[in-house]
């Protein structure tokens, strides 16, 4: 499985600690950046991974900033990202069973460390449960 992770300086720290466990179970990664803890504009990592997932080019997306919510905001300008934002285990099964997310958004001031591993292994464990919500999933996208 492919992984495509980014974001921006509120979650570098956690950035590093998840791509490095991706490593270890030998996901293929890509790191959209950013690479330093410095101040970093989200989207410049944000639309590039999209434009890679929509490519095919990864199946999945890791974005992390202080809310969450910039990066959620940004990836779903993109036609074929369906991304998330969660703060809670239900929440993270939700987006991958009735959503068919492929990218997670986490919020790095709002959770741990610890909390974002564990949110990003149940994102990528939970399969999409099709059915009805394949139908409501067919309807989102605009073009």
């Amino acid at each position: 499985m492919k992984i495509a992770i980014g974001g921006d300086h509120a979650g570098f720290e956690y950035k590093k600690t998840i791509l490095r466990w991706l490593q270890e179970q030998n996901f293929e990664t890509a790191d959209f950046g950013p690479y330093t803890d410095e101040s970093f504009d989200y989207p410049d990592s944000v639309h590039p991974l999209c434009d890679a997932i929509e490519k095919g080019e990864y199946q999945y997306g890791i974005l992390i900033c202080g809310s969450g919510n910039g990066v959620c905001i940004t990836a779903n300008k993109h036609q074929g990202i369906r991304a998330g934002l969660v703060w809670d285990e239900e929440v993270v099964k939700l987006i991958r069973q009735h959503n068919n997310a492929n990218v997670i958004c986490l919020p790095a001031r709002f959770i741990d460390s610890d909390t974002a591993l564990q949110f990003v292994k149940t994102f990528l464990s939970t399969e999409f449960e099709g059915g009805r919500h394949g139908r409501r999933v067919d309807k989102i996208a605009c073009a």
